[in-house]
């Protein structure tokens, strides 16, 4: 029986663990490029089995935070490869996560542009986070059929960018209320043509993303990220069982390194269990995060309901986080108030069962 201690191969990847870390938006990135600080925040939680670095534009113009990166130009490339040149030298294993904001991009952050979606549906139950307080979000526009061409290829071409950066894979982020869930669910896609209707139809941006990502780097390197149950940001769905068994029939015909399952909170699992219905139907590797415990992760591991488990907040606060579940150590409690600020204050100074020692020993 497997164990979170258990080596895995992802794809091309081989993680010594399966504890992986999830990705975080933290808003480090000014001007939208990579700092000395991010290389430092991933180095310091390289022993994690794998790490899927947080949401980055693949796209210029598509900001939805301050200060989130990107991957669309040279000097980006080379702040990133920083990062992961960092990594490597402490021996971890890392993917880029590859993003487009859809409708919840904001003029605020783009120059005043109208964000684009599926549909001209906006988002009405949240508000966006301006630096003035919460304001409404506007009414996206609705992409034309011959635009999405344009954003199948921001996507291979941030692939080919992340290669150069010496990412180990990119995982393609389909969740959370962005624009390939935005087309992947009914409640926010209304079209008419071949993006919209039919399940199959609504899967086809996402599709035609992996062709053209796998085509720019090997499948065994590409991921995806989905959220079936995931309400965030108004994204409703009527029948996600159907939706997402569709959705993955298609996924298999692309070898992909692993799929990523955020499976919901507890209300939504009693209702579905979609971690279940999806392992059922996915031939590869299956990784599943939100709101594990260390006992549930390797629970969920050794029974075989998944490969491997992904930690996204206790990864905040806990660097050394695969150490502290091995030796059944405590965990260092997360400060929320840090979560999206600029510095290093609850970015790279929480410190490892090993600093702690050190300290004490002084």
């Amino acid at each position: 029986m497997p164990t979170l201690f258990s080596p895995l191969r992802v794809g091309a990847i081989h993680c010594p663990n399966r504890i992986f870390m999830a990705p975080l938006t933290r808003c480090r990135a000014p001007g939208h490029t990579p700092t000395a600080l991010m290389a430092t925040h991933y180095a310091q939680r390289a022993s994690a089995g794998l790490l899927i670095a947080e949401a980055t534009m693949v796209m210029e113009g598509n900001c939805a935070f301050v200060s989130e990166p990107g991957i669309y130009s040279a000097d980006q490339v080379a702040a990133w490869r920083v990062v992961t040149d960092a990594v490597h030298a402490r021996g971890g294993r890392i993917f880029l996560q590859l993003w487009h904001g859809g409708r919840t991009c904001h003029p605020l952050l783009n120059g005043g542009a109208q964000p684009v979606a599926p549909s001209a549906l906006a988002i009405v139950h949240s508000k966006f986070n301006s630096a003035e307080g919460p304001v409404a979000h506007v009414v996206p526009r609705a992409l034309a059929t011959d635009e999405i061409a344009s954003i199948i290829g921001g996507f291979r071409r941030a692939a080919l960018n992340a290669r150069a950066a010496r990412f180990d894979g990119v995982e393609v982020h389909a969740a959370n209320g962005y624009l390939i869930e935005q087309f992947l669910r009914d409640g926010s896609n209304t079209r008419t043509d071949q993006y919209g209707g039919s399940c199959e139809n609504r899967a086809r941006l996402l599709v035609e993303i992996l062709q053209a990502v796998c085509d720019a780097w090997d499948s065994s390197r590409v991921a995806v990220r989905i959220s079936p149950l995931n309400p965030s940001k108004d994204i409703t769905e009527s029948d996600p069982v159907t939706t997402y068994s569709s959705l993955v029939s298609r996924l298999n015909e692309f070898n992909l390194a692993f799929l990523h399952v955020m499976r919901g909170d507890e209300v939504a699992r009693a209702r579905i269990d979609m971690v279940k219905v999806i392992r059922e139907r996915f031939n590869g590797p299956l990784v599943a995060n939100a709101g594990f415990s260390a006992h549930e992760a390797a629970e969920a591991v050794s029974a075989g309901g998944v490969d491997a488990v992904a930690f996204g907040r206790p990864f905040i606060a806990n660097p050394d986080l695969a150490e502290r579940i091995q030796c059944g150590a405590a965990w260092n409690q997360a400060n929320p108030s840090t979560f999206f600020t600029h510095g290093p204050t609850g970015y790279t100074d929480y410190l490892t069962l090993s600093e702690i020692a050190d300290a004490r020993a002084v």
